[in-house]
C-alpha cells in the first residue's frame, strides 16, 4: 500500500491467526464482505504476535464455562480446525490428551472437569489408573487416575496462519504489513484509518489485533483494561516419555491450565506455560523463566517423574490479553460492536488459535447482519 489514500470495504487489523481466519472466511462469501477487503498487521508479516508464542495445541473445549463463548467457538473451532488442516496439508497430529490427578483433591476436580466438558458436548473420558497407564506407560507413579480427551491434538501454528493468509490472498483480499494503526476517525459513512504506510477509507471494520487490541479500541472511545498473563516455556532435552498430550488437572475457570506437556511436531516437547502477571507487552527477555526454572523443575516432575535441572533449557515466552486480573475467574472472549460498523475481538488468549476458524463465521454472520456503509 502506498501513501495516500485508500479505499475499502472491509479493513481488518490484525493478520494473526484470528484476523487471518476472518479475512479468509470473508473472502470465501463476496456477498457479505460487499466490496474489498484489507488486512493490516503492524508487524512486517503475518503471525508474529500472538499466534507465534503459543503451544500448537488443538483445544476439545473441556475447561470453559457451558453456553461461553471461548466453549462455544472452541468446541466447533476443534472440528473446524481438524478439517482445515487435513484438506490443507497442515502439519498436524490428533495425539488426544491424559489429563492426571494425583491425590483425591485432583481426582474430586477431576470429575468436575468431566462433568463440565460434558455440558458443552465433549467427550471427556474419565480412565481407571490401568487404562491410563495402558496408554502411556511411562506415567509416574504418583499419577492416581486421569481423564481422556480424544479430540486434542497439535498442529504447526505457524503453518496454520500461513495457510489463512494464502487463502485469504487467493480469495481477493489485501494483506499490508509494517502498518500499525495510530488512528481511527469515525465518518459520517465509515472510517478513516491512519497508518505509516498510508489513510485508508472503510465502510467497516473488525479489530482483531491481539495484544493490541484494546489499545486499538481506545482509538474509537471503547475503553476496556487489559491484564497481560506472561507464560514461559522450557524445552525437554532428552526423548519424550509420552506420546499424547499430558496435563494437570485444573478447575474449570481457573486463569491458567498450569505447565503441561506439549508434543512438537518434530518429536520433541516442551513444557509450559506458567503464568505470571506482568505489565510490559513487549518484553520477552528471558530473565524471569530462567528464575523460575525450580518452579518448572516441579511441575516437570509431577508429570515425567525423574527429572534433573540439566534436563530443561528455556525456550522462551508468550503473553496472553486477559480481560480480568489475578484472583478473578477467567474471561470470556468479547465481540463489541462500538461505534457501529467498527467490531472489536477482546481478551482472545487461549484457546484463541484452536476457535479462530469458529469466531471468524461468527464475524461472518455479524458482518452479513450490517450494510455496508456507501
Amino acid at each position: 500500500m502506498s501513501s495516500g489514500v485508500h479505499g475499502c470495504d472491509l479493513a481488518i487489523i490484525g493478520a494473526g491467526v484470528v484476523g487471518c481466519a476472518i479475512a479468509c472466511a470473508v473472502t470465501q462469501q463476496p456477498g457479505v464482505s460487499g466490496g474489498s477487503t484489507m488486512l493490516l498487521e503492524a508487524a512486517t508479516r503475518p503471525g508474529t504476535g500472538v499466534s507465534s508464542r503459543n503451544s500448537g495445541v488443538v483445544h476439545a473445549g473441556l475447561y470453559y464455562a457451558p453456553g461461553s463463548r471461548k466453549a462455544r467457538t472452541c468446541v466447533a473451532g476443534n472440528r473446524l480446525v481438524w478439517d482445515w488442516v487435513a484438506a490443507r496439508g497442515v502439519g498436524h497430529r490428533r495425539t488426544g490428551k491424559l489429563l492426571v490427578a494425583r491425590d483425591a483433591r485432583e481426582q474430586a476436580q477431576l470429575d468436575v472437569l468431566v462433568d463440565n466438558a460434558g455440558a458443552s458436548g465433549v467427550a471427556l473420558e474419565r480412565v481407571t489408573l490401568a487404562q491410563a497407564r495402558a496408554l502411556e506407560p511411562g506415567l509416574p507413579s504418583t499419577v492416581r487416575a486421569a481423564g481422556w480427551s480424544p479430540s486434542s491434538g497439535i498442529v504447526d501454528a505457524h503453518e496454520l496462519v500461513r495457510s489463512l493468509h494464502v487463502a485469504a490472498e487467493q480469495g481477493g483480499a489485501t494483506v499490508v504489513c509494517s502498518a500499525p494503526v495510530t488512528r481511527i476517525d469515525a465518518l459520517d459513512r465509515g472510517f478513516r484509518l491512519s497508518t505509516p504506510r498510508g489513510t485508508m477509507v472503510a465502510s467497516r471494520v473488525i479489530n482483531a489485533a491481539g495484544l493490541g487490541a484494546t489499545r486499538v479500541a481506545g482509538l474509537v472511545g471503547l475503553t476496556r483494561a487489559l491484564y497481560l498473563a506472561r507464560g514461559d516455556y522450557f524445552r525437554l532435552r532428552r526423548h519424550p516419555p509420552y506420546q499424547r498430550l499430558i496435563y494437570p488437572v485444573t478447575v474449570p475457570g481457573s486463569p491458567s491450565l498450569g505447565v503441561h506437556m506439549t508434543l512438537e511436531l518434530d518429536g520433541r516437547c516442551r513444557l509450559g506455560p506458567d503464568l505470571a502477571w506482568v505489565d510490559d507487552a513487549e518484553d520477552f527477555s528471558p530473565t524471569r523463566g530462567e528464575l523460575q526454572h525450580g518452579a518448572f523443575l516441579a511441575a516437570a516432575r509431577a508429570l515425567l517423574g525423574h527429572c534433573e535441572p540439566s534436563d530443561l533449557v528455556y525456550d522462551g515466552c508468550g503473553i496472553r490479553p486477559k480481560l480480568v486480573g489475578p484472583g478473578a475467574p477467567a474471561g470470556d472472549f468479547e465481540i463489541i460492536e462500538h461505534p457501529r460498523g467498527c467490531w472489536h475481538l477482546l481478551g482472545i488468549e487461549s484457546p484463541g488459535l484452536t476457535a479462530s476458524l469458529a469466531l471468524a463465521r461468527e464475524l461472518v454472520q455479524l458482518l452479513d447482519n450490517t450494510s455496508p456503509a456507501v
